[in-house]
């Protein structure tokens, strides 16, 4: 038995000798030291010698098998070393080298300004209207009927509303403010709420107007909510949103779902009041539509128009975009011209 040891040792000596890879190390290691290495079948097999010559036999197999793990561990510091220097060599990078441009993404000017509006509304104490009660296919009831539109109301003929053909009476919405409807089906007052997203209407395709652009409404429903109180929401809104106090002026107007209803202006941003082509030589630009929410529609939703008054707003995003940023032309947000995004 000890003639044994003593040429397990000779052999794990020799084999150590010549290793130069941590994985022909480890297989030594298996070999010789593991659970069914050649030095564990030895002390296992010590239980059938006689009882002098276990514990002679079981020391000089733990002898031998610290002297091949020190050596092992020597050779696995000197190996590891090594390969680590072979890898940083093959890996290093020359930090003089110029680096290759990687273009990143942008956000839409369109997307950056409906965030913007957003963040500037919410600062105000507005909330954003859920989800499922903004929906973009419509039925009539709540894209006209429950906004207080009558039966015959020009906006419901097929040349400015797109009817599906799921059913006669299913359309894409042509304004948010179906969603005010929901909302307001859906909690009781006060409420806050503003409502962006995606309208639809069948118009000429030009630089001014697309059959597809975004809308953020705004609703406000209260006790004691009065027409100075729009005002103020507003003209704080342009003066957050343009970064200055500008001249605004409201113009009475008509909507079907606002009662008084009024178009909001500002001045011009080109010119500064004093007439150019942007602003027709007027001075000034709309900006949005506003007014006192009609008590019609409050008591369509079974709001009491006794104790609760609302108004509402609504905002076209790609004529705010193309105001603050000098845009000419709407068709430009929807022609992915890298030229075009990449300037935002």
């Amino acid at each position: 038995m000890k003639e044994k040891l003593e040429n397990i040792k000779t052999l794990a000596l020799k084999e150590l000798e010549t290793v130069y890879s941590l994985k022909d190390l480890e297989e030594i290691d298996i070999k010789f030291l593991g659970r069914k290495g050649e030095l564990n079948e030895i002390k296992k097999n010590l239980k059938d010698l006689p009882n002098e010559q276990k514990p002679i036999i079981g020391g000089l197999a733990n002898q031998i098998a610290d002297q091949i793990q020190s050596i092992i561990k020597e050779k696995h510091e000197i190996l590891y070393e090594k390969a680590i220097n072979e890898k940083l060599e093959a890996e290093k990078i020359d930090i003089t080298l110029p680096g290759n441009f990687i273009p990143q993404g942008k956000v839409h000017p369109l997307t950056a300004t409906v965030n913007e509006i957003v963040d500037i509304f919410q600062g105000l104490g507005f909330s954003l209207v859920e989800k499922q009660n903004s929906p973009e296919v419509e039925t009539e009831h709540y894209n006209f009927d429950m906004l207080n539109f009558p039966p015959d109301h020009p906006a419901k003929d097929m040349q400015d509303t797109f009817y599906t053909q799921i059913a006669p009476n299913i359309v894409l919405r042509s304004q948010t403010s179906n969603s005010q409807i929901h909302e307001m089906e859906g909690k009781n007052p006060p409420m806050r709420v503003i409502s962006p997203g995606r309208v639809y209407r069948a118009e000429t395709v030009s630089s001014r107007k697309n059959n597809l652009f975004h809308q953020i409404e705004g609703m406000v429903i209260d006790k004691d909510i009065t027409f100075g109180d729009l005002k103020g929401v507003l003209n704080e809104f342009i003066r957050i949103y343009f970064g200055q106090t500008r001249p605004t002026r409201f113009r009475t107007s008509y909507f079907p779902f606002t009662e008084p209803s009024a178009e909001i202006d500002v001045q011009c941003i080109i010119c500064q009041g004093k007439g150019c082509r942007t602003c027709s030589n007027s001075g000034w630009l709309e900006i949005l539509g506003a007014g006192m929410i009609d008590p019609n529609v409050l008591k369509n939703v079974g709001i009491d128009t006794d104790i609760y008054t609302g108004f509402a707003f609504g905002m076209g995003v790609e004529r705010l975009t193309m105001l603050k940023y000098a845009i000419n032309d709407i068709r430009l947000f929807f022609n992915n011209d890298v030229r075009f995004l990449n300037q935002f």
